[in-house]
């Protein structure tokens, strides 16, 4: 199988390339995991969250946002002893604030899912790109999501890394046309 080249061969970039990157989702459990995921890999590699996500799932109660929203100090301080998460106050905080978000957006649009894809019509981006250097980090598409939740209170939550989360819930599909996987 052919698959987009900056997989390679680790078989957590592999089963990610192949079952989630790029394919539609309409799950606001897993947007608010994508949410907390790409923020946390602000200025790391997405392989390093790969090799924490099952961390970030235990201490983030399956990223269950109603229940992220109430955690408070300890256990912020109790997350910050773990090697298995990426340990950094902020972004922790702002996870725990976004959660608060997340369930106001929820609350006005019936749900995170249709409140995000209202910005593309409920229609996928199928980009043509012939190569992976052709994909950009941002858009004017996430520079106004990243504008708008901003403006909603949302922290840690640039134009780089909403890219990154449609992408990765499939609002975009960045594929490129050799992957069989389009």
């Amino acid at each position: 199988m052919k698959r987009c080249e900056w997989v390679g061969d680790d078989p957590l970039y592999i089963k990610y390339h192949d079952e989630e990157w790029g394919k539609e989702n309409h799950d606001d459990r897993v947007h608010f995991e994508f949410l907390v995921l790409e923020s946390a890999q602000a200025g790391l590699s997405w392989i390093t969250v790969l090799r924490k996500r099952e961390n970030y799932r235990k201490h983030y109660e399956n990223f269950q946002p109603d229940k992220v929203a109430n955690f408070d100090e300890n256990k912020i301080e109790e997350m910050l002893k773990d090697p298995g998460i990426i340990r950094n106050r902020r972004k922790i905080e702002a996870s725990i604030n976004n959660a608060r978000r997340f369930l106001e957006v929820q609350e006005e649009f019936g749900s995170f899912d249709k409140y995000i894809w209202s910005f593309v019509d409920n229609k996928q981006v199928v980009n043509n790109w012939s190569t992976i250097k052709e994909v950009p980090a941002k858009t004017e598409l996430s520079d106004k999501i990243s504008k708008d939740l901003r403006k909603r209170g949302f922290k840690f939550i640039g134009s780089t890394i909403i890219y990154s989360h449609l992408q990765a819930v499939g609002i975009i599909n960045d594929h490129t046309n050799y992957c069989d996987f389009k």
